[in-house]
């Protein structure tokens, strides 16, 4: 069935990201010192525990990552803190890790384990500053429509440990940043906001961020912005020159692995791209016309981050969104599945990781009283999939390479059933 292929798509795209499978290929030597291993991220517990099972020698340290997304780590600390909007246990994880780095000397190894959702995980406010600025800050940032590059952006110029700062924290001691990207482009500055690389960005960028989606700021951050009193680190600083980054996982990576699994199952893909960014439902209408016109046996795969500009009162977040502007599009057109889930488990803010379309959803939502139009006006895809029992649950997957998305074009029955 065209459903069971979806899942196996995305169960592929999730393995592929796994930290026991592509954490331990890159670890470093062991150095002559000490080796402390710090990080954020909801992948952050998972990947020290990879570490942990690798590593032959001694580990300390502390990793930050979302509730719910623990996992015991022998000799390293592991704290849970809020996402997306940070709160005191983030704030408080956060200047643990930077006073570690601060402890390192020039022998020691500062191992950095990076994942998605380490922006608001090391919540620590810059000088004059209080968490309540940021939390309000972000929240706008998150209904405002900005890509999670402009958002981190902000988030750097307003953090007393992102944007370079915990690797300048850190030396004169080496620092290793093991990364798994869930950011368009991998950038290292993106992810997480970069806690360890140099920041080419500018306090004028960040304002003029705000200023293109019309962000009403906190007081403080609007005169923290303006004065612009000490800028993040910047390429060629010295002290980032004892730190380097390696991309463990990407989002191109998990769509290949998904790819070789439909063509395993007889099916053709074509992989649209895997830094696809803009609002959700533009995106979507843009699939529905390549679905429209795919061949029978094609399967579209696509990963990156799509954003909602919430004007509604509903839930839901990018995925589900997403796919109910495809059902939309699409308006019942035979033949055509889809699947778009967030690879980190979690959709937004919801218990669901995203949904499924079939050729039928349309009708069996107006069998059920449901109109799809309305519930995308109000942003409430949630409501929607889950009133049709389409939304598609896996806890926290405990790695993150952002968005997935599976559109399959019905062929010959025999493929669905290998």
């Amino acid at each position: 069935m065209p459903e069971t292929v979806l899942r196996a798509l995305f169960d592929a795209a999730v393995a592929a990201a796994a930290p026991e499978r592509c954490v331990p290929p890159h670890l470093p030597p062991p150095p002559a010192g000490r080796t402390v291993v710090v990080g954020a991220g909801k992948a952050a517990a998972s990947m020290a525990r990879a570490v942990a099972e690798h590593w032959p020698g001694p580990l300390s340290g502390l990793v930050v990552t979302r509730y719910d997304h623990g996992v015991p780590v022998p000799g390293i600390e592991v704290v849970e803190a809020a996402h997306p909007v940070p709160d005191d246990a983030g704030r408080e994880a956060a200047a643990r890790i930077l006073g570690l780095a601060g402890g390192l000397g020039a022998d020691d190894l500062a191992l950095c384990l990076i994942s998605g959702g380490g922006s608001a995980l090391l919540a620590l406010p810059a000088p004059g500053l209080v968490l309540e600025d940021k939390q309000a800050l972000g929240a706008a940032l998150l209904k405002s429509g900005a890509t999670i590059s402009e958002m981190n952006c902000v988030r750097r110029h307003l953090s007393a440990i992102k944007g370079g700062r915990l690797a300048v924290a850190a030396y004169p001691a080496p620092v290793r940043t093991l990364a798994i990207s869930d950011v368009p482009g991998n950038d290292p500055a993106v992810i997480a906001s970069g806690p360890t690389v140099a920041d080419p960005t500018t306090f004028a960028d960040a304002r003029a961020i705000l200023a293109k989606y019309r962000v009403t700021a906190p007081g403080p951050v609007i005169r923290f912005l303006e004065a612009a009193a000490e800028e993040t680190p910047k390429p060629g600083d010295r002290r980032l020159s004892r730190s380097d980054v390696v991309l463990v996982a990407t989002p191109g990576e998990a769509l290949e692995a998904a790819a070789a699994v439909a063509r395993q199952r007889g099916l053709q893909p074509v992989i649209l791209g895997d830094a696809i960014e803009g609002e959700a439902r533009r995106v979507a209408r843009e699939h529905a016309e390549l679905a429209r016109r795919a061949a029978p046996g094609a399967v579209l795969l696509s990963g990156g981050e799509t954003t909602v500009t919430v004007r509604g009162v509903g839930r839901g977040g990018p995925n589900a969104e997403y796919l109910l502007a495809l059902a939309l599009a699409l308006d019942g057109a035979p033949g055509i599945w889809a699947i778009a889930c967030d690879t980190d488990g979690i959709d937004g803010t919801e218990d669901n990781a995203g949904c499924m379309v079939r050729p039928d959803t349309l009708a069996r939502a107006a069998a059920n009283g449901l109109d799809g139009a309305a519930s995308l006006v109000e942003n409430d895809a949630y409501g929607f999939f889950s009133a049709l029992g389409d939304l598609v649950i896996t806890g926290p997957t405990l790695t993150n390479v952002n968005d997935f998305r599976a559109i399959v074009v019905k062929g010959a029955e025999p493929a669905y059933g290998k």
